[in-house]
């Protein structure tokens, strides 16, 4: 329980938010993986300073999590770990994502760019150490430029 617990401090205080609103996860026997897709500007300017991320109307955050084990004695675990993001009129791009490790907890960020109000769809692949097969999912978030 302490580890999903501190898992979950982290990530909020990394997303900056009040709540994990749009928070998604995805299984594979003991694996979960956890993501989630936001506006660069709801990050404070001290989180953004600290990861390294821009804040602007036209950026958007996504932060994946590898846990292995059930809820309350999972772990992290190093994966491998790539995203795309299509948005709806076709256009693809790769995303570029960087391991952070803080404590016992790791975690993946990516930054991609967003044009006004749009949807995008995310396809992430996930490679946990250890294993050979990857695990995958795909979600669509919306963002509203104010």
């Amino acid at each position: 329980m302490r580890t999903v617990r501190l898992f979950l401090i982290l990530l909020v205080a990394l997303l900056g938010l009040p709540t994990l609103a749009g928070a998604q996860s995805v299984s594979s026997g003991d694996i979960t993986v956890h993501y989630s897709a936001i506006p660069t500007t709801t990050l404070t300017p001290a989180v953004a300073r600290q990861y390294g991320i821009t804040r602007s109307a036209s950026r958007a955050l996504v932060n994946i999590a590898v846990r292995k084990g059930k809820p309350g004695a999972d772990v992290a675990v190093p994966s491998r770990v790539t995203a795309t993001v299509t948005n709806l009129n076709g256009q693809r791009q790769e995303m570029t994502l960087r391991e952070v490790k803080e404590g016992d907890a790791v975690y993946y960020l990516g930054e991609t760019r967003i044009n006004g109000n749009e949807t995008l769809t995310f396809e992430i692949e996930v490679r946990p150490q250890g294993r050979s097969e990857p695990i995958r999912a795909s979600f669509r978030q919306e963002f509203f430029v104010h």
